[in-house]
């Protein structure tokens, strides 16, 4: 099992014993320079076996990734490609010692498999420090990955391992409530879609059933052959763990981040197509980690893209060697956030300094129902914008609101909801940052569940989507909220990112409307003339108006959310979220969104 070798200029320890604190032994993956010395450590650790191929496990994700983007092929064979985590081949010619760990119960990893929990962090942790004492390490240890990979960085960085010395978290979710499992309250199927096919076929005892490497020819699942009941036993039940826990309690927060613990330097990489898992948790992290070192970077296009790709590469390739290895590689010059600004056929390179950006002009837009409109006129070319910067928006009554014909819409939740459209935009328009929503709804039940859409249509009607980092048909933005989840935190909570404490469910009177505040995920779109902005008030999930797309070697249908949906018949009976629901213009605060305009003049 555990054997050494040198082969395509690198030195290869396969199936490295670390043994943990409990006695049992997790089984990694180094690759290391052949010549002699101490070099710092890129570490990661995850349950979708180091072993398997990233071009046969996720097939039509790799072949996606190097049709489209050739580049991610400069200076290496990808023999040792792996999905998720850096390609050794083009990091360790550079000086660095690339580790990959399986996970406990995953891959050549004995245990009980349980991702994301508080027993793996802790793994996490005495992995990196195993690594800081091998001979052939400078003591510096960093950690890179997508979505997994990344997540699992803002959890043992709030452990503060002493030789953490930096990490790059790509694309990862950091509160297993509001980024992972539950959107707004309601329960997202992400977990018990993802872990079927992407980590149980993997897991530790599947033996000879699984795949084999396409480099060593061994079981990529170990050599342990253990039946399906056996499996079961042997791993957490996701569906009935998350079904016992609808609010959020210890079971989530010791699978979070503890952003007043992150201290260590890092660079959070968000996706604009995230909407859904990913891009919140990067937010999350600039906004809120106690580190004074911390970058952002917000990018396109599908899930791995630009970890690959020679822009991706360059970046984090100066950060850690800025970090890990002192080099001076201009890390200390860099803007603290760098944008790819959407627009709707292609992005551009923008640097900032701080998120949301400080020259945001807060813009309420409210929703009339009249003609199912947006009143812009607060927009850039409609008139002045109502607010400077983030804490002074006016959140108050309004004293020029018209009088309204129609008091009230009612929509059947199951079905296409309401949508409100502005008039066409008098002149190109930049939104970029949080988004909020502010409603008054009522339900014939006693809860109601929200899905807000905003969205982007082409003078000729036609819906404006991307493609996202889990689906190729993605809107501009996503949002939700369970009515009775509609408590907010009144420390953390903003007028443009809405905090709710998700601790209690405060049931609805059947008829009687409440006031309720949706989060929208950041995005950011920079909308021609002439085309339209619209947000749709739904209660289930978007679906991208073309036939569902089936991608190989991925575990589920894509129809404009990817595989975040919110279906559940446990945490969504329908004779409770399918019943009418109402929403009410006739309030004091009046229905509406709050924009994140960039205005036009300071746009560079």
């Amino acid at each position: 099992m555990h054997r050494t070798e040198t082969i395509d200029g690198m030195l290869i320890e396969w199936d490295a014993p670390i043994e943990m604190e409990d006695g049992l032994v997790l089984r990694a993956d180094v690759f290391r320079p052949v010549a002699p010395g101490r070099y710092p450590v890129l570490l990661s650790y995850g349950p979708y076996a180091k072993g398997l191929a990233f071009q046969e496990g996720f097939s039509g994700g790799w072949d996606r990734l190097v049709s489209t983007h050739p580049d991610v092929l400069e200076g290496t064979s990808a023999r040792y490609a792996n999905f998720e985590v850096v390609d050794p081949e083009q990091w360790v010619p550079d000086g660095y010692v690339c580790i990959r760990v399986d996970a406990r119960g995953a891959g050549r990893s004995p245990g009980f498999l349980d991702p994301k929990s508080n027993r793996e962090t802790r793994d996490i942790y005495q992995c990196i420090e195993w690594a800081a004492v091998q001979p052939w390490c400078s003591g510096k240890v960093g950690m890179a990955g997508i979505s997994y990979f990344a997540t699992n960085q803002w959890y043992v960085a709030s452990m503060q391992p002493p030789h953490l010395a930096a990490i790059c978290a790509w694309e990862g979710a950091a509160d297993y409530y509001r980024d992972n499992t539950h959107h707004g309250g309601i329960l997202s199927q992400f977990l018990t879609t993802l872990y079927p096919w992407a980590v149980w076929r993997v897991q530790h005892g599947v033996g000879s059933r699984g795949f084999r490497s396409r480099v060593t020819g061994e079981p990529v699942a170990g050599p342990l052959e253990l039946t399906d009941e056996e499996l079961a036993a042997n791993r957490i039940d996701i569906e009935r763990s998350l079904l016992a826990h609808p609010l959020d309690d210890t079971y989530y927060s010791e699978r979070s981040a503890r952003w007043d613990k992150v201290t260590v330097p890092f660079l959070s990489a968000g996706n604009w197509g995230g909407q859904g898992l990913h891009p919140r948790g990067n937010f999350e992290a600039f906004t809120r980690a106690a580190s004074s070192q911390k970058w952002l970077e917000v990018h396109g296009l599908s899930h791995w893209t630009h970890f690959y790709t020679a822009y991706g590469v360059a970046l984090q390739k100066r950060f850690f060697a800025y970090f890990l290895k002192g080099e001076d590689t201009g890390w200390d010059r860099q803007p603290r956030v760098q944008l790819q600004v959407r627009h709707v056929d292609r992005f551009e390179l923008r640097h900032e300094e701080t998120w949301p950006l400080a020259r945001t002009r807060w813009t309420r837009v409210e929703l009339d129902p009249d003609d199912l409109g947006l009143r812009v006129e607060a927009m850039p070319g409609h008139g002045p914008a109502a607010g400077a910067a983030s804490g002074s928006i006016d959140a108050g009554v309004r004293g020029d609101l018209r009088p309204l014909s129609r008091t009230s819409i009612t929509y059947d939740p199951m079905a296409e909801g309401v949508t409100f459209r502005s008039p066409p935009l008098a002149v190109e328009t930049e939104i970029t940052g949080p988004i909020s929503v502010r409603l008054a709804v009522s339900s014939a039940s006693r809860d109601a569940d929200l899905f807000l859409v905003f969205r982007v249509f082409k003078p000729d009607g036609e819906e404006v989507v991307f493609q996202g980092s889990n689906d190729p048909h993605v809107p501009v933005a996503l949002g939700w909220l369970r009515a009775s989840h509609r408590k907010l935190d009144p420390v953390l909570s903003t007028p443009e990112r809405p905090w709710h404490t998700h601790d209690e469910q405060q049931w609805l009177e059947p008829g009687v409307p409440v006031a309720v505040e949706v989060e929208v995920w950041p995005t950011c779109i920079v909308v021609p003339a002439g085309y339209r902005i619209a947000l749709t008030v739904r209660g289930c999930d978007y679906r991208w108006s073309g036939p569902p797309v089936r991608v190989p070697g991925i575990g589920y249908e894509m129809s404009g959310v990817g595989p975040f949906l919110h279906s559940h018949p446990a945490d969504r009976p329908p004779e409770i979220y399918g019943a009418p629901v109402t929403l009410h213009f006739d309030t004091p605060a009046r229905a509406s969104l709050l924009l994140p305009i960039i205005p036009r003049e300071a746009q560079s």
